[in-house]
């Protein structure tokens, strides 16, 4: 093989390793669940079987990815809340404000990359796609521990 073979050779080599880099993400954080705690995945799990009702407990999860929408603040497990294994905590605008005023931070902020315990009940929720305001007919489900209380959610310690 000459050297523009042998360089050929390399550089395809390079690329497949890349794009394979590429393919894969780093595991998300796991949190540790001990007895009477619930994990993001079982929680989705019964949440769906128990679906339109709400599955009552204390969800153990790791905050990867936060946002906001409509007042709403969000704690997510996973760093897309749309991946179908997220527990996303949605907290009310009203807890959201008390939650500033008592850790002098967003909970976004406070929150983020923290292990945490929420007391609550997991609903399966139903999101409606739209497109330019206007409703495509699509949904997709996302599951949801509503927080109206700032007392729901603890730190991990």
């Amino acid at each position: 093989m000459g050297m523009k073979g042998i360089f050929a050779a390399c550089a395809a080599a390079g690329m497949a390793l890349a794009a394979a880099s590429c393919a894969t993400s780093p595991a998300p954080a796991r949190v540790p669940v001990q007895p009477g705690w619930i994990a993001p995945a079982e929680a989705i799990q019964r949440a769906a079987e128990a679906a339109p009702s709400g599955v009552p407990g204390i969800f153990a999860m790791h905050v990867q990815a936060t946002g906001t929408q409509d007042g709403y603040a969000y704690l997510n497990s996973e760093l897309d809340y749309r991946d179908q294994r997220n527990l996303t905590v949605a907290i009310s605008p009203n807890a959201a404000k008390a939650m500033e005023a008592k850790l002098g931070v967003s909970p976004l902020d406070y929150y983020k990359g923290k292990d945490i315990l929420v007391h609550g009940s997991a609903y399966r929720t139903k999101i409606s796609i739209t497109m330019g305001h206007r409703y495509t007919g699509k949904y997709y489900y996302q599951t949801h521990v509503r927080v109206a209380d700032p007392a729901q959610v603890e730190v991990r310690r």
